[in-house]
């Protein structure tokens, strides 16, 4: 059974979801790919892993980096869960780009090269946004590229951490 829980955050809705035990989406309500590998079945409950998800959230949305993450499953191609896996290494206020996150996977995999736009494909379909920060990447430029709850919320995310955007030249 896969339950769900709404949350209101000062960006709009989210919608969390879980197998009971961990958190296994967090959607922007009306994101690209909201609710991807979601049973249709799914119940709305309160579960502890939902209030802590909302505690997590709470401390974030009020700019401040929580100090603990609530126990996630990420369900996808073993290349979407190395690239999330990456993604969930990527420090509070820091960015990076799709390119490198590409040139790690190649240098772990001892491969010549790997494919930014694979890894854009991946980061666009990570079904815990914000815990497993996709909204830090940016384009090999700097630019803001593609977020699934769109740019907006992206800026607001980085904004949020304070990360000075090349684009605003301000957080």
């Amino acid at each position: 059974m896969r339950y769900t829980f709404h949350y209101d955050s000062p960006l709009g809705g989210i919608t969390l979801a879980s197998d009971g035990e961990a958190l296994s989406g967090l959607w922007f309500d009306g994101q690209k790919y909201f609710g991807a590998g979601l049973q249709k079945e799914a119940e709305e409950r309160k579960l502890p892993v939902f209030e802590e998800t909302a505690r997590w959230l709470d401390i974030y949305f009020s700019g401040q980096e929580p100090d603990f993450t609530p126990k996630i499953i990420l369900h996808g191609s073993e290349f979407r869960r190395e690239v999330w896996k990456i993604l969930q290494k990527i420090p509070y206020g820091v960015t990076t780009t799709y390119k490198k996150i590409a040139e790690q996977i190649a240098a772990d995999r001892g491969i010549p090269s790997m494919s930014a736009q694979a890894v854009g494909g991946a980061v666009g379909h990570n079904p815990i946004s914000i815990i497993v920060p996709c909204h830090r990447i940016l384009g090999t430029d700097g630019s803001l590229t593609g977020y699934a709850g769109g740019i907006e919320k992206k800026i607001r995310l980085l904004a949020l951490e304070k990360v000075l955007l090349p684009e605003a030249g301000k957080p």
